[in-house]
């Protein structure tokens, strides 16, 4: 029979890594019918990562998941677990994760993958803190990772704009009593799942209308549906998982939220009545980079100081799906 600790599960160790080229707003202007002016007034957004056509996404994992090791202080076959959120794996099969296993050296954990998109991340922490919360592991390692630019149509100056690659990663065990992960809250819509999509079938299996240059395995998406949703979802998001702990919004001294838009961002901060003050975007940087988006602003938000021993926070996004997720956390390392 499982024991069940009596203890929170806490983050005790953060990683990062983003490429190093840097595609900017400028860059674009090259490549597409856009602006720099136009780009940054309408998502925020000035640069982005871009991997070369060598490096996938279990490879920019694996370099998070070192340096996360690193910070707790571990060995990599200490780890027991191992989930990955993404929606750009290397491989349908084997998964990402097992990939980051054996080029880690994590001989000891069990790997899977999470495709919940830009919700990703939340999804994969609650699922492993609920596997440490019941015994079942002693540990886990939670990562967010993406290449977009692999499935970036370029052409598409509605979508090539927003993304780029990155990943982020967290390790996950027992913590203090009232430390770490307090609430997590999870929700999905698929009947909005069409506003946001990256098909993998041949062209020949769908049926579509007046498209004939349609490329079935690039990023497809509603804009203004997915923003109406977005503002929406990540202000309510956020008042349901602090409502689990008995907490309002003027409780929160930190939101990370997800980094697509930054008009979203303002967007559900208003509906909060949340100072923007208090919300960490790096966005400008980095631009959207799906499930790797919250755990790469958290690592830099902790390595700024902006979030300080004993505050809470609370981690929120939206994705593909349509998904959305929340977390609320008393903030120790």
């Amino acid at each position: 029979m499982l024991s069940q600790t009596n203890k929170n599960i806490g983050i005790v160790g953060l990683g990062s890594y983003v490429p190093e080229k840097i595609l900017s707003n400028t860059d674009l202007e090259r490549m597409v019918d856009t602006s720099d002016q136009w780009i940054k007034t309408r998502t925020g957004i000035e640069q982005r990562r871009i991997t070369d056509v060598h490096t996938f996404t279990s490879d920019i994992a694996s370099k998070a998941a070192l340096d996360a090791l690193e910070d707790a202080d571990m060995k990599p076959e200490e780890i027991e677990l191992i989930i990955v959120a993404t929606v750009t794996p290397d491989m349908f099969t084997p998964s990402t994760a097992c990939m980051v296993q054996h080029k880690i050296g994590a001989v000891n954990a069990t790997a899977f993958d999470v495709n919940a998109a830009c919700s990703g991340f939340v999804y994969a922490l609650t699922i492993a803190n609920q596997f440490i919360t019941t015994g079942y592991y002693k540990n886990a390692l939670v990562i967010g990772a993406e290449t977009l630019s692999k499935v970036i149509d370029w052409k598409d100056r509605n979508t090539c704009v927003l993304f780029g690659d990155g990943a982020g990663a967290a390790i996950l065990m027992p913590t203090e009593n009232n430390f770490g992960i307090l609430a997590t809250h999870m929700g999905a819509d698929g009947s909005l799942g069409k506003h946001l999509t990256i098909p993998s079938l041949d062209i020949h299996q769908y049926e579509i209308e007046n498209e004939p240059q349609y490329n079935p395995r690039t990023i497809r998406m509603d804009g203004s549906e997915v923003f109406k949703f977005a503002v929406k979802i990540m202000a309510e998001s956020t008042i349901k998982v602090l409502e689990k702990i008995g907490r309002s919004i003027d409780d929160v001294n930190v939101i990370i939220p997800h980094q697509a838009n930054l008009r979203i961002v303002d967007g559900a901060a208003k509906r909060l009545k949340f100072d923007k003050k208090k919300i960490f975007t790096n966005l400008q940087k980095y631009g959207n980079m799906s499930s790797a988006s919250i755990p790469v602003a958290l690592y830099e938000a902790a390595k700024e100081g902006f979030i300080q021993q004993g505050d809470l926070v609370v981690l929120v996004g939206f994705g593909g799906g349509l998904t959305w997720g929340s977390a609320v956390l008393r903030w120790f390392k």
